[in-house]
C-alpha cells in the first residue's frame, strides 16, 4: 500500500490513466471488429468504409500509447489485405 503523499497521488493518476487507456483500447477493438464483420459478410463496400474509419483510430491508439507502432501497422496491413482479397 502507498505510504507517502506522492505515492498515493501516483496511485490515483495510474487508476485514471488505466480507465482512459481501457476505453481507448476498447474503441480500437470495436473499429477492428466492424471491419472483420464486414469481411465475414463478404460486403466489400462496407468493409472498405469500415477500414477507412478504423485505420486512423488504430493509429490514434499509437499516439496515445495504447498500441505499439508496429502492432498497429501490422493490424492495418492485415485488415487491408483481407479487404482487398474480397474483390
Amino acid at each position: 500500500m502507498a505510504n507517502t503523499k506522492s505515492a498515493k497521488k501516483m496511485v490515483r493518476k495510474i487508476a485514471r490513466r488505466t480507465e482512459v487507456n481501457k476505453s481507448r483500447r476498447s474503441r480500437v477493438r470495436t473499429f477492428v471488429r466492424k471491419v472483420e464483420e464486414a469481411v465475414a459478410a463478404g460486403d466489400k463496400k462496407a468493409a472498405t468504409t469500415a477500414l477507412k474509419a478504423a485505420e486512423p483510430e488504430i493509429m490514434r491508439g499509437v499516439t496515445k500509447g495504447v498500441l505499439h507502432k508496429n502492432t498497429a501497422s501490422r493490424k492495418v496491413s492485415r485488415l487491408a489485405a483481407r479487404v482487398k482479397k474480397l474483390g
